[in-house]
Order: C-alpha cells, then sequence, then structure tokens
C-alpha cells in the first residue's frame, strides 16, 4: 500500500516537472508536438491509401521504415556499452550516464516497434505478431525472436532505471542484488537484439547482398559507435541546458568507445568491400548498383559517397588523441558519425539487397512525402519521450524530485 502511495506521488511529481520548464525547453516540446502531428496526419493518409502511398512496391519491399528500424535497433543495443561499465564492472565514470543512455535505449526501441507498425500498414494486423493468437511461426521464423528480444530488452530498460529511480526518489539507494541480474541479462540481451536483426537479414538466400558472415560482427560495431556517438552528444546538450552536470572524464571515456567501435566498423567495411570487387559475381550486382550504379541506374550513389568519406574522416579524427579530447571536434564527429552510420545502416544495407530482382530487373526506390513525414513523426515521438524520461529522472537524481511523506 505504501509504494502504491509513493507510485502515485512519483507520477504526480513527474507530471508537475515535465509540463514546468523554461521557455527553450517549451519551444522543444512544440516543436516535437508539430513533428508529432505532421506525422500522424501523414498515417492517417497510408491508413486511408494503404503503401500505395509509400515508395515501396512488391520489388522494393523495404524502404525508410525498416532502414530506421534496423538502424535504432542498433542505437537501443548501445545502451549496454555504459550499463556494463556501470552495474557490473563499477565504473564510477560511467554512473552519470548511465540512466540518459537507457532512457535513450527505451525511446529507441520505441520508435523501433513504431517503424514496425507503420511497416505492416497498420495497428489492425498486429495481432499477427502475439504468440498464440497470430500466425507467429515460432521458433523457425527469425522475425518472431526478433519481436521477442526487441519487447524483453524494452521491459530490461524500463524496469532498471524504474527501480533504480524509484529508491533514489525515497531518498534511498538501489539494491545491487535486485537490478544487477537485470543488467547482466541486459548486457547479453543487447549483444542479442542486434545480432538477431542480422541474422533475419542474413537467412535470406534469395538475398546475396546480405548472405555476408560479417553481417551480424558489424552490425554489432557500427551499433557502438553511433549509439555511443549519439550518447555524447546528447550529455553535450544536456549539460549545457541543465543543472546535471557531466564531467569531462565520463565523455572521454564514451568518446574512446566511439573510436574502438568505428575503426572496427571501418576495418569490416573495407573487409567487405574487397570481397565484392576484388573477385566479383553475378551476386555483387547489388553492390555495384549502390556504389557506382548499374544499367544507368544510380539513385543511391549521392547518399553511399556522403556516407564513406563521412565515416572515413571522423574515424580519421577520433584516432587522434589531441583532437578526441577536444569537445569541438568530438562533437563534430560524433554528429558525422552518426549521420553516414544511419545511411550505411539504412538505404546502403536495406534497398540495395532487393536490387536487381530475380529475373535481373532494376526497380528503384524513393521514399515519398508520405514516408518522410511519418518517419519525421516517429522520430519526434522518440525525442519526445526521451525529453520526459530524462527530465523527470534529471530531476530525481538532483534531488529536486522527492517523496514527502506526508503528501
Amino acid at each position: 500500500m505504501r509504494r502504491l502511495r509513493v507510485f502515485k506521488s512519483l507520477v504526480k511529481d513527474s507530471l508537475d516537472t515535465i509540463t514546468h520548464g523554461s521557455k527553450k525547453y517549451h519551444l522543444w516540446m512544440a516543436f516535437l508536438t508539430f513533428g508529432m502531428l505532421v506525422g500522424m496526419y501523414c498515417y492517417s493518409i497510408q491508413l486511408e491509401h494503404g503503401l500505395s502511398v509509400t515508395g515501396m512496391t512488391d520489388r522494393v519491399s523495404w524502404g525508410l521504415y525498416i532502414s530506421n528500424f534496423t538502424f535504432l535497433v542498433g542505437v537501443a543495443a548501445a545502451a549496454v556499452m555504459l550499463v556494463m561499465p556501470t552495474y557490473v564492472l563499477k565504473d564510477i565514470d560511467f554512473k552519470q550516464a548511465v540512466l540518459i543512455g537507457e532512457g535513450l535505449a527505451v525511446s529507441a526501441l520505441i520508435m523501433c516497434l513504431a517503424f514496425v507498425v507503420a511497416d505492416m500498414g497498420g495497428p489492425s494486423v498486429l495481432w499477427h505478431m502475439i504468440p498464440g493468437i497470430g500466425v507467429f511461426n515460432f521458433p523457425n521464423s527469425m522475425l518472431t525472436w526478433d519481436v521477442l528480444v526487441l519487447n524483453g530488452y524494452l521491459f530490461l530498460n524500463i524496469t532498471i532505471p524504474f527501480y533504480i529511480l524509484f529508491r533514489h526518489y525515497q531518498g534511498k539507494e538501489a539494491k545491487s542484488r535486485v537490478y544487477i541480474p537485470g543488467a547482466l541479462l541486459s548486457v547479453f540481451w543487447a549483444v542479442a537484439i542486434h545480432l538477431v536483426t542480422a541474422f533475419l537479414y542474413q537467412g535470406l538466400q534469395a538475398r546475396p547482398f546480405w548472405n555476408n558472415a560479417l553481417l551480424g560482427p558489424r552490425f554489432l560495431a557500427s551499433a557502438f559507435a553511433a549509439g555511443p556517438a549519439l550518447i555524447i552528444l546528447v550529455l553535450a546538450i544536456i549539460r549545457n541546458f541543465t543543472e546535471f552536470k557531466i564531467q569531462d572524464k565520463t565523455i572521454k571515456k564514451i568518446a574512446m568507445v566511439v573510436t574502438v567501435a568505428a575503426q572496427i566498423n571501418l576495418i569490416m567495411l573495407i573487409s567487405e568491400l574487397f570481397k565484392e570487387f576484388y573477385a566479383p559475381t553475378h551476386h555483387s550486382e547489388s553492390a555495384y548498383y549502390l556504389f557506382f550504379g548499374l544499367h544507368g541506374k544510380d539513385a543511391l550513389l549521392p547518399w553511399i559517397w556522403t556516407a564513406i568519406p563521412l565515416n572515413v574522416l571522423a574515424t580519421v579524427l577520433l584516432t587522434f588523441h589531441k583532437l578526441r579530447n577536444n569537445f569541438k571536434v568530438l562533437f563534430f564527429c560524433c554528429f558525422i558519425l552518426f549521420i553516414a552510420i544511419w545511411i550505411e545502416k539504412g538505404f546502403g544495407l536495406i534497398v540495395p539487397g532487393f536490387i536487381p530482382g530475380p529475373y535481373g530487373k532494376i526497380a528503384e526506390y524513393t521514399p515519398t512525402g508520405i514516408e518522410i513525414g511519418v518517419t519525421l513523426g516517429i522520430w519526434a515521438l522518440g525525442a519526445f519521450v526521451f525529453t520526459i524520461l530524462a527530465k523527470t529522472a534529471i530531476g530525481i537524481e538532483l534531488g529536486k524530485l522527492k517523496y514527502k511523506k506526508n503528501s
């Protein structure tokens, strides 16, 4: 009964916190709300007319939605790079950032599920994904495993921070014996969500572009580069606009993680390029289409030739210790690295897998305004959710949100 009272008080205080703030905060939330409304309007058009309003066809059946889904799975998995040092290795330098990282993971997972709903055409078909009710094809379908691990990871990333914040809200320390088992499980689960997503593509024999043994490891390397890069950018914004001060050494340690992961990701990219182009076969046509165009079709050239230089530039700059420790350079590198990996794991991975088609036909894909509107709306939703979670968590950690026993 007491816990219920504390929970009600926490909800009340949280609502009070997220509805009050500076002028910049209210402008930010208004901007995100507008983005979500635009996304809802575009989605209503898609619900009315079906997926025909998107750029997807029977030739290219996965587009902008699944590209963002694949990328955001990696962003969600990246939280493990803060969870493991903090909860498992007891590294206090990461302690300030771990709750922010887990908040980003929750937001990313919510966006992942939203992109899946958008790609399926509408929420009315989601019952197919419910075990025991829909056609779930467990355990043979890799998509089934993907749904299970994503929802399981979302549960872990909600419950562990909630328990810690719930205890801190009451002025108590969280008991390690309660959250450490979950934290350990989340470390392995984070790796699983990305590997299973990679296996989903690798298991499609008719798509040789994805039949690559490096796909799983490269998914992890790119995730542990882009995810922590985003965390660094978010931490920079938080320490500039809030009283929650993140120490320089925390950001520098996360920057080291980004650097190593980016270097490994670049080495794997070079290995893939060697495999595709040194001794090409007819299975290399997808890669040729992506990097050089095929039979006069070259819609993806501007994308991939923007991503590769950005990736190389960010990795090279981060490799030098002095440059990495210059926060202006670091933030710039994190931003361009994030954009580069978003392109590589989005259009650079998903769309070429469908080109050319089974009979050699090249049907190019270009997202429509409706797709772009829905996508921006979902990103606005994720940012909105994260802002709410971060504002509440920061209030509790700063001691501004406390349980009053007489409340």
